[in-house]
């Protein structure tokens, strides 16, 4: 039986556009490595209300493109909202997304499948942004 860990960490990214998928996958990895968890849980949370989470293929970058243009579609940059500050849009394509994933840790990396990846999406770019990973598990 392993040591019981318990950590929180987190990183810190600047988004470049509007709207984009950072792959956040490496990053969470790097860690887990550093906080030398071997077998666990990883929680992953976005404490901002125009950004989210999600998992989702991370070989091919069209997939990517793909949702970011379905969702603009689906929540257009302008409408009919009432927010006055003109990032409505933002709000819901990120409770669309949500605002946090629960992935297993197995060998000390994210047990994702071969063509998954961690993405945060944001919507009211471009921003300085916090993503917070707290993780229990065995050393």
């Amino acid at each position: 039986m392993g040591l019981n860990i318990n950590t929180f960490t987190e990183i810190t990214l600047y988004s470049k556009q509007r709207v984009e998928f950072i792959d956040l996958t490496a990053e969470i990895n790097q860690k887990l490595k550093e906080c030398s968890i071997n077998e666990g849980i990883c929680s992953v949370f976005v404490p901002h209300t125009t950004a989210g989470l999600t998992i989702n293929e991370n070989a091919d970058p069209d997939v990517k493109h793909d949702i970011i243009n379905f969702l603009n579609k689906l929540v257009p940059f302008s409408g009919e909202y009432r927010h006055l500050e003109g990032n409505s849009d933002a709000h819901i394509k990120a409770s669309l997304m949500g605002p946090s994933l629960t992935i297993p840790v197995l060998h000390a990396k994210l047990a994702l499948g071969t063509w998954q990846g961690v993405y945060f999406c944001e919507f009211d770019g471009p921003r300085k942004r916090k993503v917070y990973i707290k993780v229990i598990g065995l050393k």
